[in-house]
């Protein structure tokens, strides 16, 4: 059997590489070898747990306020003994985070094929989202193999000259991931969600992590949310804050005397999925979030000026509204209070992928290593016309 070393570290990355990871681990072909990082830890844990997956490898890098650069090297360096000793086939990494390049990095020194799951994804601003658009740009150039999930990161994959032999469209996994998770209906720990939830009270999901948002565009954004929450006292907002004590530090004082907003841990994958699905409206800066709101007819309004993830904004169901703290106000408040301007945005068609992506990732992976023949690609326009 071929060894295929399947490589994460962060919560994003594990949701999405789950059902590749399962599908190789039904396939007669491939020995799987998980290996996770930690960049991310408990939120990475929570994803195994839920998808079934005990990791062979954990380097365990994570460190309180560890810098990029110490995460590279980690990880380089502990990828790099797991490679001299297991002497994997092909590795895959998924994404864009630091774990990527640093997999991909090492592996493609060790003369070990590089699959990119995910590639393709361009905002064009080398600067933002930081550091993401270089770690796309870097690990596109050393891949073997480059599975872009739309029609749009093949065509930016080929406008840098990638060969169209190398590239296969197969849809996100993020929705093999997300349709079979959100029919599990996953009680909520925290009993205040279990009730908003169940009593079908008017819900907005806010998340915000990004690197370039933190400071004071992240107060700002606080400071939007204790508005909302003035000016709708009906309405619930949902805020599961991310780890980092800087996000917390900035985001929360604003909002932690407001009786209608609910500041949660991070929520498990089965917990946000049940929660995306009670939202009226998303309110974001993750990348993720933009793929999967979609596919649950969510609007979704993206704190960035800039997406590397277009195809949902062409299609009307994402909208950029940067990070202005008037702006969130207003965007907000208008799809709360304007019911053609809400169903205008809540469209169920995604264009992301149809639950099937995991099959074709694991059909092109046994076709570039010579023992199998990849399956045709991920046709958007034929999802329109036949919506999961």
């Amino acid at each position: 059997m071929l060894k295929i070393m399947p490589i994460y570290g962060t919560r994003p990355e594990a949701i999405k590489m789950a059902p590749i990871v399962k599908a190789l681990e039904a396939s007669e072909k491939f020995e799987c070898i998980v290996t996770v990082t930690g960049q991310h830890r408990e939120m990475l844990d929570q994803v195994n747990e839920l998808f079934g997956i005990i990791p062979k490898h954990d380097l365990n890098i994570i460190k309180p306020r560890q810098t990029l650069n110490s995460v590279l090297t980690k990880t380089i360096e502990g990828l790099d003994a797991l490679f001299a000793k297991d002497q994997p086939d092909a590795v895959i990494v998924q994404g864009d985070t630091t774990t990527v390049t640093a997999g991909a990095l090492a592996a493609f020194n060790r003369g070990i094929p590089v699959i990119h799951v995910e590639a393709g994804l361009r905002s064009f601003n080398i600067f933002s989202p930081f550091p993401e658009e270089a770690n796309r740009k870097i690990t596109s150039q050393v891949s073997s193999l480059h599975l872009a999930p739309t029609s749009t990161s093949r065509d930016n994959l080929m406008r840098e000259a990638i060969d169209p032999a190398t590239i296969v469209v197969t849809g996100n996994t993020v929705i093999d991931a997300l349709l079979e998770v959100v029919e599990r209906k996953v009680p909520f720990k925290d009993e205040t969600l279990e009730y908003l939830t169940e009593e079908g009270k008017r819900l907005v999901l806010v998340t915000s992590h990004r690197r370039e948002n933190q400071g004071d565009a992240m107060r700002g954004i606080g400071r939007a949310l204790a508005r909302l929450a003035d000016a709708e006292p009906e309405v619930h907002f949902i805020l599961p804050a991310h780890k980092n004590p800087a996000v917390r530090e900035a985001l929360l004082p604003a909002i932690q005397d407001k009786s209608n907003v609910a500041v949660t841990e991070p929520l498990a994958y089965g917990e946000f999925t049940r929660m995306l699905a009670a939202a009226e409206v998303v309110l974001t800066d993750s990348g993720g979030v933009q793929e999967e709101a979609p596919g649950l007819g969510k609007p979704v309004l993206v704190m960035r000026d800039n997406t590397e993830r277009p195809e949902a904004v062409d299609a009307g169901t994402v909208k950029l509204i940067g990070t202005n703290e008037d702006r969130i106000f207003d965007e907000v408040s208008i799809l709360l209070n304007d019911r053609a301007a809400y169903d205008e945005m809540a469209n169920a068609v995604n264009p992301y992928g149809d639950g099937h992506a995991a099959e074709r990732t694991v059909a092109a992976i046994a076709e570039l290593l010579g023992v199998g023949t990849r399956m045709p690609d991920f046709d958007v326009e034929e999802l329109a016309s036949n919506p999961v």
